[in-house]
């Protein structure tokens, strides 16, 4: 072969090379971004499902509903409990009291039938003390004191006083006679003693 002929061969060869390294060249640069970095495919991230959230909210609520329903419920049977029970008590309040009282009933009872019987005053006297003694220690063990009010200074808020009287010095300004006794419950005043106050 005569060395034209192949220097027209190879170059026809290397020019079909540069051709096709150019196709190459311009389809990579085609499929390039502007900033020249080649293109990523990047994963596609599905889409949340509105429909799968809008679910869970919906349970959520529903559970905080009943829950809300059962709460509101055990409240309101609390607070009717306890109205019902307070009424109760306001009636029965003293239930005990009267209980311990009972037996002075009786007493008084028995003491009624024998005056009617029997003469004898000293027994009947006898009789009517022990009740007393019993009805009084009965209110005591419930918590009922008594004010000792006479000789004591005026203080009122235990004493009413009803009048005034001239009394020696010594006496001013304390209790010179007790015309009601006062009373105090678990130490708190029930009944306020009216006395005579000297001046």
């Amino acid at each position: 072969m005569p060395a034209g002929r192949y220097f027209e061969i190879f170059d026809r060869q290397t020019l079909m090379k540069k051709m096709n390294n150019r196709e190459e060249t311009k389809e990579n640069e085609q499929g390039k971004p502007e900033n020249g970095n080649e293109t990523q495919e990047t994963p596609e991230i599905p889409a949340p499902d509105k429909n799968n959230k809008e679910e869970g909210y919906e349970e959520k609520i529903a559970e905080l509903n009943d829950k809300y329903l059962r709460l509101y419920s055990e409240f309101d049977n609390y607070r009717k409990r306890t109205a019902r029970e307070r009424i109760e008590l306001s009636k029965t309040a003293g239930e005990d009291i009267f209980k311990s009282l009972l037996p002075v009933i009786d007493d008084f009872e028995r003491a009624m039938k024998s005056i009617t019987d029997d003469s004898d005053v000293p027994a009947v006297r006898e009789g009517i003390t022990l009740i007393y003694n019993k009805f009084k220690k009965t209110l005591t063990q419930k918590g009922l004191e008594e004010m000792n009010a006479a000789g004591q200074p005026f203080d009122s808020e235990i004493h009413d006083a009803i009048t005034n009287i001239d009394v020696p010095d010594d006496m001013k300004g304390k209790v010179v006679d007790e015309v009601e006794k006062g009373y105090f419950l678990n130490g708190k005043v029930i009944r306020h003693a009216k006395v005579v106050v000297g001046k």
